[in-house]
């Protein structure tokens, strides 16, 4: 009898919840929150643990990039539920849940004037996370015109043709937790659950008076 999946996607302002068995979606909700995803989460987290049941094996959470405070709470409560299940919870990025496309690019504002690309094929990220500034994302689009290509922003950034918004998605990144064997689910968990990291914090320090 197969497992079911619980997935849990906050790297943006629509959280997502899904719960997935040999391939059926048994489970999906999702709701919008511009500031944090804590007073909203529990209620359908509750209705997917009912959905599950007995039946849960694992636990897959979107680790971004996108939403740090989304992403962390999105951890915590997955390591909650796994506390608590008794099963193993893994971390998948979050922009791998995109599209169902085989193979696309993803184009993101990591802020402060610099831009983020990487190639997603089959659910894995094909490279690191490259940083352009507004000339070398231009240059690099040019370079890739033609390919499926999408953001999870609120806007395309800089407005570049035919990049297409998308968010994650719950369900699509539980149908990725599934194709993990054993050996990729002890190696996942093998190392603590970290968000996406776009650049280094920028930390700010005060002014002298």
């Amino acid at each position: 009898m197969s497992h079911a999946i619980l997935a849990i996607e906050l790297s943006t302002p629509t959280g997502q919840l899904a719960v997935v068995r040999a391939g059926e979606v048994l489970y999906e909700s999702a709701f919008t929150s511009n500031r944090s995803h804590n007073s909203m989460l529990y209620a359908p987290l509750a209705e997917a643990l009912d959905a599950a049941g007995k039946a849960l094996g694992l636990i897959v959470v979107g680790t971004g990039p996108g939403s740090y405070t989304g992403v962390r709470i999105g951890i915590a409560a997955a390591h909650g539920v796994a506390l608590s299940r008794h099963v193993p919870v893994v971390g998948l990025p979050s922009i791998a849940a995109l599209s169902d496309e085989p193979s696309y690019c993803v184009i993101g504002d990591a802020r402060r004037g610099k831009f983020y690309t990487v190639h997603v094929s089959h659910g894995t990220l094909q490279d690191a996370l490259e940083l352009h500034d507004e000339a070398g994302l231009r240059e690099w689009s040019a370079r890739h015109a033609g390919e499926p290509c999408f953001t999870s922003d609120a806007v395309v950034p800089l407005a570049l043709p035919g990049v297409v918004i998308a968010q994650p998605n719950a369900a699509l990144l539980a149908h990725l937790a599934a194709k993990l064997n054993a050996q990729d689910v002890e190696r996942l968990t093998a190392h603590a659950l970290e968000p996406v990291y776009i650049t280094e914090a920028f930390i700010t320090t005060a002014k002298k008076k």
